[in-house]
């Protein structure tokens, strides 16, 4: 017993990247929708354009034949570990069509993470992120200051900005604390819908 409650603590808990690779995983087994379902927190947001309740939105959705497929290209950390922001590629339809995505990952009491925000779009060609990425941590140094209209960490080292316009083009913007001040990290401008 007492050796089973060692090994479980010496194991490194799960980080955000292998949130969002299990989250791909279960899309492609489980379906796309069900997967989207699986890892939303109950208060979860998706724009489509305009802001919505994730769960409220996907719960009567029907998953399609094939899942989109995305992989972590990228990932800030607050210093804290309790946020995360992962963006990267996406494909679909093996190829035909690509984008990218970003997605805002909070941690839950129990270790795992559910994702806050979710959002992309598509491109012309998709992003060159990805392989074997490490996340990039928020300096736990000096006290982050500025950008007051931003969702932040509790400790305020990642920090996420919305912003929809009145066609329903919208930007997202996440910065991490580097210890003096807030260096943006991923500008994302999704076109208004067609």
């Amino acid at each position: 017993m007492i050796l089973a409650l060692l090994l479980a603590a010496a194991e490194p808990s799960m980080t955000a990247i292998d949130a969002e690779r299990a989250f791909v995983a279960d899309a492609q087994k489980l379906g796309q929708w069900t997967a989207f379902r699986k890892y939303a927190a109950d208060d979860a947001e998706m724009y489509v354009p305009q802001r919505v309740n994730a769960q409220e939105f996907l719960k009567d959705l029907k998953d399609p034949p094939a899942s989109v497929f995305w992989w972590p290209g990228k990932s800030f950390v607050s210093c804290d570990g309790s946020y995360a922001v992962n963006t990267g590629p996406w494909v679909r339809q093996y190829g035909k069509a690509v984008g990218y995505f970003t997605t805002v990952w909070k941690r839950q009491p129990d270790g795992s993470w559910k994702w806050i925000y979710d959002g992309g779009d598509g491109l012309a060609t998709a992003r060159a992120e990805g392989g074997d990425i490490k996340p990039s941590l928020a300096s736990c140094e000096g006290k982050p200051a500025g950008l007051p209209s931003a969702s932040k960490s509790p400790d305020g080292s990642l920090a996420w900005t919305i912003e929809v316009g009145g066609a329903g083009q919208r930007s997202f913007r996440a910065f991490v604390w580097n210890g003096k001040e807030y260096q943006r990290v991923i500008e994302d401008v999704v076109a208004p819908p067609k």
